[in-house]
């Protein structure tokens, strides 16, 4: 799966944006994979991933619970978990090691920061996909955070403009900057907006904004 790859930002904020990809082969283990996935979502939101979600079937919003989401789990179905935290991440790894459930892990992040986590799981990279950025017009994408808030959503759910209204409500102190990033999250189906990091983004913007007026 590539909609995880072209996330934007520097390397601080970026080592803490880590997503799994997990999902069985079509037509090869697919069948019968449903209680597999689902167990590998609960593991991961007990061992500390911020958000899961569905990319087949939407995620908690969509859905209307966390707890829908999960039982509406089908064979053919492609999750994802993030966390904000390399060393959850680890023992997330760890864990899913030691458990074998026997489908496809992905996990997207900063390459020497994957390599590194895989290695303290026990684990070795099978596979590398690299994002080679962004061809065409890239003078029409937006800047900076909004850039960045943007890729956060591999299918580009987000809307520019969606993202421009919450900076604003944020700056005006009508929503926080958690809120705003929540309802960033509600958009995107997969459920892969880092919130830890978007809320992160929007204070930053907050702190600029404040100087800016001083």
């Amino acid at each position: 799966m590539t909609h995880t790859l072209h996330r934007v930002g520097n390397a601080e904020s970026l080592r803490r944006d880590i997503v799994f990809t997990y999902m069985p082969s079509n037509n090869i283990n697919h069948v019968g994979s449903a209680p597999i996935i689902r167990r590998f979502l609960e593991m991961c939101r007990d061992l500390g991933a911020i958000k899961i979600g569905d990319t087949r079937k939407g995620n908690e919003y969509v859905q209307g619970s966390l707890e829908n989401m999960l039982n509406n789990i089908e064979d053919r179905a492609v999750v994802e978990a993030v966390f904000d935290n390399e060393e959850k991440a680890i023992i997330a790894l760890k864990a899913l090691k030691e458990a074998d459930l026997g489908l496809s892990l992905v996990v997207s992040g900063l390459f020497e920061q994957t390599r590194q986590c895989c290695s303290k799981a026990g684990l070795k990279m099978h596979t590398v996909n690299q994002s080679l950025g962004r061809w065409g017009r890239t003078d029409k994408l937006p800047d900076g955070a909004v850039l960045e808030l943007n890729t956060m959503c591999g299918h580009g759910m987000v809307a520019v403009s969606l993202i421009e209204q919450a900076i604003e409500k944020v700056k005006a102190r009508k929503w926080t900057p958690e809120k705003a990033a929540e309802n960033l999250f509600k958009c995107c189906i997969c459920g892969i907006i880092n919130i830890t990091r978007a809320a992160e983004i929007f204070k930053a913007l907050t702190k600029e904004n404040e100087k800016e007026n001083d």
